[in-house]
């Protein structure tokens, strides 16, 4: 198994967008607010948490890259 050092604030910020992720698809699949409005949070939040986790997982992947020694492939 590969394992990445990561710190405390980059686990904060994995945690923050996922948590978007979630309430806005939680948002998208509930009938508790007025459709409208449930609609345009729920997309903004799922929108914020997918295009905020993508710089995260380029760094992490860096970050997978640059603990490689020289001779592993």
């Amino acid at each position: 198994m590969k394992q990445v050092s990561l710190t405390i604030p980059e686990i904060g910020l994995i945690a923050g967008t996922r948590a978007a992720g979630a309430a806005g698809l939680a948002l998208l699949l509930s009938d508790r607010m007025n459709p409208d409005q449930r609609r345009a949070v729920g997309w903004t939040l799922l929108a914020v948490g997918v295009i905020t986790t993508v710089p995260l997982v380029a760094q992490l992947l860096g970050k997978l890259q640059s603990d490689k020694s020289p001779d592993e492939k």
